[in-house]
């Protein structure tokens, strides 16, 4: 099989420059497991909380060196857990939609790799002072929560200001990456390799329900929405500017343009749509994916789908070099 090295797969020791977002709920210890052992770096979703969550997913990826991620402003809810996470010598610990600034010196002590996920070039800078060793620059199109920067421009631009103020900081891209154009196309914008979320929340290794799926395997790029109504009905106090993309579906359809109605009714609102999420229900609560859901064709096995990014990235870039230009 071909190999893409980089600076990424060098600074962390895995063979492809290919890393899983850590999800919240659907990125568990089993697929964060399933993406290192194919030669990238899984990292499981700490969510927004849940110390015994984090506990059976780390089991759950038993000896397989992964990493590992959390919600920056719910940490700073209980930071104790960040102490918890270090304990299972993550092989690096991502930090997203928050400062970081206030737990780089424990990560630091730990001798563990921070990765923060950025979406300005504010929070860019700031991932500097952090000492992060990773800066993600995620792109709107991603999956879940995110801001308003496009991934094709944003990462050139945050690879220049990185090269300029901390040229040992490495950049890895991420929003509407699915495959191994995605990862090519990223390395020539100048990062260091790829994280990847929709993709990976379509395998069979992900903590999603087989509904949902189906929902996924039927959607294009096209029926996916930025809102804040997942968030309201689930009682989350999400900071601004991050908001949350997902399906297009009947229960935005039903609130859109009706948030503050949500709110008022969130008492009877939110367990009617906790039971339909937890049911699979792809109309009544939110099927959370990015727009790359329009190059989901499959819910293959993690490894698989590392598998056709890295050989499909290789011979594009391969075939790259033989391209011809000619003068008009």
């Amino acid at each position: 099989m071909a190999r893409l090295a980089t600076r990424l797969t060098r600074r962390l020791g895995i063979a492809h420059p290919i890393l899983s977002a850590p999800m919240a709920l659907a990125g568990g210890g089993a697929l964060a497991a399933a993406v290192s052992r194919a030669g990238g770096l899984g990292l499981i979703g700490c969510g927004y909380g849940d110390s015994a969550w984090i506990e059976r997913e780390f089991a759950a990826a038993g000896e397989t060196a992964v990493g590992c991620g959390f919600i920056t402003w719910s940490l700073a809810k209980t930071p104790e857990l960040l102490t918890r996470a270090l304990a299972h010598r993550p092989a690096a610990l991502m930090l997203s939609f928050g400062d970081p600034r206030p737990f780089a010196a424990e990560i630091e002590a730990a001798g563990v790799p921070l990765i923060c996920q950025c979406q300005s070039l504010a929070h860019v800078r700031q991932a500097l002072e952090s000492g992060a060793a990773i800066v993600v620059a995620q792109g709107t199109e991603a999956g879940g929560h995110g801001a308003s920067r496009a991934t094709l421009p944003f990462v050139p631009e945050a690879a220049d200001l990185v090269a300029r103020e901390s040229p040992d900081t490495l950049i890895v891209a991420a929003g509407g990456i699915a495959d191994g154009r995605g990862l090519a196309a990223a390395l020539m914008l100048g990062a260091d390799g790829v994280l990847a979320g929709t993709r990976f929340w379509a395998s069979r290794e992900a903590l999603v329900h087989e509904r949902h799926h189906a929902a996924a395997l039927a959607a294009t790029g096209d029926g996916t929405v930025r809102t804040a109504l997942p968030d309201i009905a689930r009682g989350l106090d999400w900071p601004k500017p991050f908001d949350i993309r997902v399906s297009d579906n009947a229960f935005i359809g039903r609130w859109a343009g009706r948030e503050a109605a949500l709110k008022a009714a969130v008492a009877e609102e939110a367990p009617a749509y906790r039971e339909a999420f937890l049911a699979g229900d792809p109309d009544r609560a939110a099927v959370i994916f990015g727009e790359a859901v329009g190059l989901v064709g499959d819910i293959p096995s993690a490894g698989e789908i590392v598998q056709r990014m890295v050989a499909e990235a290789a011979a594009l870039l391969g075939g790259a070099g033989r391209l011809v230009v000619r003068s008009i």
